[in-house]
């Protein structure tokens, strides 16, 4: 194997840390960037030898910047960059107050394109590099509750088939996304939060080992994009090809899977600071964990289902009158 030059933006937490440590133990050279100097150093350690830690705000361009700078001085180079840095706040759009809102999307998608406008810069200089962003499943369908991060990733998609298109004329560069689907990582329980309930990943839920296995995958043989989940193309068929019973279906479901049943105040998370305690570990939403709830939300689903269908019917019906 060839050592490359890894930067990755989000790796203290969650899915970041996660490639970080699959980029370690493939030998690559890391340079690890997010918001808090305590995270970055759990992340650090958990890899083992001795990565470079820039503690990197990316919704600020001039951080990022000094970023690529910093690893381009102690490497000489950067051949794979890989932003997973997000934030998610939950709640109706008209009860998550507008800043949060407009924080969430800074995050969530202008962070990402502060990203790939350095590291493009950077790869045209090279002549080669290869950029990864993370999407999401709820970039390619909608989920109530949670605006600001599905208007974000539905950018962030755009961005990347842009970026795809743009840098057609350098066959050494490539722009890759990876698209997860319900992954276990703490960005639920760290979210803001306006829902009243704690949020939690609707099962069947992946490890984050699984998605760093795909973005690694990536660095080797780049694609266009990349979906992890085992429900990923199910629900992504329901929202095409089925409109009107998935919005009949989607909100009860979002209900009684996507949030739990511990009660919160309104509060802003991790959404403009990093939250101490959480470690950057997944939150413990294994398939085991919520096998119980996934099989009492099949019934429930199974009811809503058959109502929404036989409203369906009945509206048809009555304008066919």
């Amino acid at each position: 194997m060839t050592s490359r030059v890894v930067v990755l933006t989000g790796a203290s937490s969650g899915i970041g840390r996660a490639a970080a440590g699959a980029f370690a133990a493939r030998g690559d050279r890391l340079v690890l960037a997010a918001r808090g100097l305590a995270g970055l150093e759990s992340a650090a350690a958990s890899c083992g030898g001795t990565p470079l830690m820039v503690p990197t705000d990316i919704t600020r361009a001039v951080e990022v910047e000094a970023l690529a700078d910093a690893a381009v001085e102690q490497f000489g180079r950067i051949d794979v960059w890989v932003d997973t840095a997000a934030v998610m706040a939950y709640g109706k759009f008209e009860d998550v107050p507008a800043h949060v809102f407009d924080r969430v999307v800074a995050t969530d998608l202008l962070g990402p394109a502060n990203v790939a406008r350095v590291a493009l810069r950077r790869f045209r200089r090279q002549g080669r590099g290869t950029l990864i962003l993370c999407g999401s499943l709820l970039g390619h369908i909608t989920a109530p509750q949670m605006a600001p991060y599905v208007t974000a990733k539905w950018g962030v998609r755009g961005l990347a088939r842009t970026l795809r298109q743009e840098t057609r004329d350098a066959p050494g560069i490539h722009v890759c996304m990876v698209s997860p689907g319900s992954t276990d990582t703490p960005i639920f329980t760290s979210a803001a939060n306006y829902a009243g309930f704690v949020g939690r990943p609707p099962p069947p839920v992946d490890p984050p080992e699984r998605v760093a296995d795909a973005i690694v995958r990536l660095a080797d043989r780049p694609r266009a994009d990349v979906s992890v989940g085992a429900a990923n193309r199910v629900m992504e068929f329901g929202f095409a090809a089925l409109p009107r019973v998935y919005d009949a279906l989607v909100g009860p479901m979002m209900s009684r899977l996507g949030l739990s049943r511990r009660a919160t105040a309104p509060q802003n998370g991790n959404v403009f600071a990093p939250q101490r305690g959480s470690g950057g570990r997944p939150g413990g939403w294994s398939r085991g964990a919520v096998g119980a709830t996934l099989g009492g939300a099949v019934g429930a689903g199974t009811a809503v289902a058959a109502l929404a269908l036989r409203k369906i019917r009945d509206a048809g019906v009555s304008s066919s009158r």
